[in-house]
């Protein structure tokens, strides 16, 4: 039982009472929380290509245990629905969980707590298979997916056994969205593939985009990770950049999502809430980055070699022959006693290397981003900085 011990904290039970097929080696988690679209996509998960292997899906129904009687009404009702449709849907390869509604603790209801409780259960039902190697889909009750998705994500992992997991093409729904909507959608999509490509173009050596309803994870790296985080918003870029320390989190570009690109205000970041500000007028999406403060941190992450095993001193010289933004920033955030605990524990500049990123990791590169717009540049033309990205990308390859 690879499983044991982390099914064993918060004594978590089993929510499916049914014993899993032994064939299956995918399963599907789907939080639920007041969704009016969740059959659109259950009818695009069924009528996928099915893999060799079977396939679970688990519609993890859920609301805070606060939640008014209306929303409790309505998870209820939409249990029912999927339940009809269960019954009326069945397919030997695939088997449909509907599990809820579930009360979710006040102080972590929400996005990261819904989507974990059902990633748990996945879990555990492979733990019941002995099957660390079983695959964990994240998905949400808003997306749908192309008829190869399940086959491809089999394929990916037969190419690659021993990637941990792997982030999925996407791209948001854009069927009858008016105009503000739509160019909204749209600049945001290009501002992820900017924010991504800049991070590839400095050196970071895990970038990838991180969409709660476009990743799979293997069980036993999940296990090893420590599960999912319950943030109750971003719990999708938190788990992912985490899950790099564990093993290789490639990209899966033959198959693709369709989340949807609604507006909300369910969550305190992501699409939905960018979506509402930039309807209102209270956020601009042709505005990002100014690609100076990437190239800024790019001479940091050039001269990263010279600190294994120096001594303060030396260091403080290092990063005074560096950008004014990144002198500030690792002064403010005491980067050296991180840089101190590295060499402590690697033996190896090589190993020093690698394990910097553990330390200047996603989270403190976007901390910089933010330290050095507030200090050192402001924002500038979206369109513009991506260009430029790109043809220095063209020229360096």
């Amino acid at each position: 039982m690879f499983a044991e011990k982390y099914l064993q904290k918060d004594n978590r039970k089993a929510l499916i009472d049914v014993q899993p097929k032994t064939e299956c080696e995918i399963i599907v988690v789907i939080p639920c929380f007041r969704e009016p679209d969740i059959l659109q996509t259950l009818e695009s998960v069924l009528h996928c290509e099915f893999p060799k292997s079977n396939v679970e899906v688990i519609i993890l129904i859920n609301h805070s245990e606060t939640e008014d009687e209306k929303t409790k009404s309505y998870n209820l009702e939409t249990k029912r629905k999927i339940e009809n449709w269960i019954s009326e849907s069945s397919n030997p390869k695939i088997d449909f969980y509907a599990v809820g509604p579930v009360e979710l603790q006040k102080k972590w209801a929400g996005a990261g707590l819904a989507r974990k409780s059902g990633m748990d259960e996945a879990v555990r039902r492979f733990d019941l298979l002995e099957k660390p190697n079983g695959i964990i889909v994240s998905l949400d009750a808003d997306t749908l997916v192309e008829k190869n998705y399940f086959v491809e994500i089999e394929n990916y992992f037969t190419r690659n056994p021993k990637h941990v997991g792997a982030t999925i093409a996407f791209q948001h729904q854009t069927e009858e969205l008016e105009s503000k909507h739509l160019e909204g959608i749209r600049l945001y999509e290009k501002y992820m593939n900017y924010y991504k490509m800049a991070l590839e173009y400095v050196g970071y050596p895990y970038p990838m985009f991180t969409v709660g309803s476009a990743f799979v994870v293997k069980a036993g790296a999940y296990v090893k990770r420590g599960g999912m985080n319950r943030r109750q918003a971003g719990e999708d870029f938190y788990f992912l950049q985490n899950l790099v320390q564990v093993g290789i989190v490639g990209e899966i570009k033959s198959t693709k999502v369709f989340p949807s690109a609604r507006i909300s205000d369910r969550v305190p970041f992501g699409t939905g809430p960018i979506l509402q500000k930039w309807m209102k007028g209270e956020e601009d999406l042709t505005r990002t980055y100014n690609f100076k403060a990437f190239m800024d941190l790019k001479s940091l992450f050039n001269v990263k070699h010279n600190f294994y095993k120096t001594e303060k001193k030396l260091f403080d010289e290092i990063i005074n022959t560096l950008p004014e933004s990144v002198q500030r920033f690792i002064e403010e955030d005491h980067f050296w006693n991180e840089v101190s605990d590295l060499n402590k524990n690697c033996s190896t500049s090589d190993s020093f290397q690698s394990r910097f990123f553990h330390k200047f990791n996603a989270f403190k590169i976007l901390k910089f981003l933010n330290f050095a717009h507030g200090q050192f540049y402001a924002k500038e033309d979206l369109e513009t900085q991506f260009q430029t990205l790109n043809n220095l990308s063209k020229i360096r390859h």
